[in-house]
C-alpha cells in the first residue's frame, strides 16, 4: 500500500458520539461515521493515524456543533455509484436548518419518483454523516424515517439546525 492509496484516519469526540474520520492520501474526506453505524466504517489495524491531515475539517465540525457553521467546505472523495454519486450530490444542496423529502431528492435529481426506494438506498449508503447531510431528509408525511446513524442522532442534528417542527 502506498501513501497515496492508504486510508488515515481520526477520531473526534462530538455531541453525537465519537465520531470517525478518514480521508486518502491526499487529504480528501472518504468518510465520516459514528459507532454503531448502519454500514459504517470500523477502524482497522493497517489505516494510519493521522490527526493533523483532519485540522480543517476537525475545526470545521466543532463550529458547525457550535451553530457557528452552516455549510462545509470539505474536498469531499467518494466512490459510489453513478446514481449515488447524483443522489449525494442532491443532499449537498439541502441548505441548513430545512429538510427536504426522498419524492424531493427524486425531481431534483430527474429520477422517477418510482425511484424512491433507490433513493432512500443510496441515502442510507451516504458515506459522509453530517457533512453530507442525509439527516435532513425526513418522509413525505413528515416522518423520520431511517438514519444510519440513529434517529435519535437524527433528531439531535435536526434540533442543532434550528429544526423545530418537521412538515
Amino acid at each position: 500500500m502506498t501513501r497515496h492509496d492508504a486510508v488515515h484516519y481520526t477520531t473526534l469526540d462530538s455531541p453525537v458520539g465519537e465520531l470517525l474520520l478518514t480521508a486518502d492520501g491526499t487529504g480528501a474526506l472518504t468518510s465520516l461515521s459514528v459507532p454503531g453505524q448502519k454500514g459504517g466504517r470500523t477502524l482497522r489495524p493497517e489505516w494510519r493515524h493521522t490527526p493533523a491531515l483532519f485540522r480543517t475539517a476537525e475545526q470545521q465540525l466543532a463550529a458547525y456543533f457550535a451553530g457557528e457553521l452552516k455549510e462545509f467546505r470539505l474536498e469531499l472523495r467518494t466512490d459510489g455509484t453513478e446514481f449515488r454519486e447524483r443522489v449525494w450530490a442532491a443532499l449537498d444542496s439541502v441548505p441548513y436548518g430545512t429538510t427536504t423529502t426522498y419524492g424531493a431528492i427524486a425531481t431534483r435529481i430527474g429520477a422517477a419518483r418510482a425511484a424512491v426506494r433507490a433513493i432512500g438506498g443510496a441515502i442510507g449508503a451516504n458515506p459522509l454523516l453530517i457533512v453530507r447531510p442525509c439527516h435532513r431528509v425526513i418522509g413525505a408525511d413528515g416522518s423520520l424515517t431511517g438514519y444510519a446513524g440513529g434517529l435519535d442522532r437524527k433528531l439531535r442534528l435536526l434540533a442543532l439546525e434550528g429544526v423545530r417542527r418537521l412538515p
